[in-house]
């Protein structure tokens, strides 16, 4: 029996058939081509495990789909919306407030940002925008100072590491030639074990400065897994906002 399902990643939607057989024993296999997303599945599959299996494959779908997966649509920063964080879309609730700026706070899984009353248009998405992005940054100077603590003792030099975050739009991170590691603050719409791998990617650098077999080979022995996180790094760049 076919069947029909939607899944939301971020700013898009991504519709879905089901394709249900009793042949079929275990896997559940998605397909994308002309007739649109395609998901074959074992006759008693559930909705719901479907709808968890093309959530999580989202930004492969996406990368595969046409402009959805490249150019995400533009935030309004109007409740309903969601932004990622640590891998999870977050439900954004924008209230008006007496409140002198964009304030955001994090609340059980949602951003709850307040609002100046008097704040409008243009000037009120770019004053929202810049006060998340700010939270952000924040963020991830926590995070990833703890991270890169976390593995120090494995590639760094005994010296404090000097970690900066700053806004760059072609690279999660960079690692200068006096040690400095720079991350991108997008790296906090990462799911944890991604955030993992752009850690240990550039610390990694400190010893091995270019991409060559023996920074891939050190890079593999730190994480085993280390190509398909950097498979799904790269599908999930492609569909991030901000």
């Amino acid at each position: 029996m076919n069947s029909r399902g939607t899944v939301r990643f971020g700013s898009a939607t991504i519709e879905y058939e089901v394709q249900r057989s009793a042949r079929r024993k275990k896997t559940v296999q998605i397909t994308v081509g002309g007739s649109g997303v395609q998901v074959l599945a074992p006759a008693a599959t559930p909705d719901s495990e479907l709808q968890a299996i093309v959530r999580r494959r989202a930004p492969w779908i996406l990368n595969h789909t046409g402009d959805e997966g490249t150019n995400p649509s533009p935030r309004r920063f109007v409740s309903g919306e969601t932004l990622p964080y640590l891998g999870r879309n977050v439900r954004l609730i924008v209230e008006p407030a007496d409140v002198p700026r964009p304030q955001v706070r994090f609340d059980h899984w949602r951003f709850r940002v307040a609002v100046p009353i008097d704040l409008e248009g243009e000037e009120r998405n770019r004053r929202i925008k810049s006060a998340i992005v700010a939270w952000y940054r924040d963020r991830a100077a926590e995070r990833l100072r703890s991270g890169v603590q976390r593995w120090w003792h494995r590639f760094g030099d005994g010296r404090d590491p000097q970690i900066l975050i700053r806004d760059q739009r072609q690279r999660w991170g960079s690692c200068a030639p006096d040690g400095t590691l720079r991350f991108n603050w997008r790296v906090m719409m990462l799911e944890p074990a991604l955030v993992e791998y752009v850690i240990v990617h550039e610390l990694v650098h400190l010893g091995v400065k270019s991409h060559s077999s023996d920074f891939w080979r050190t890079l593999a022995t730190a994480l085993p897994d280390m190509k398909q996180r950097r498979r799904r790094l790269r599908e999930t760049g492609k569909t991030l906002p901000l």
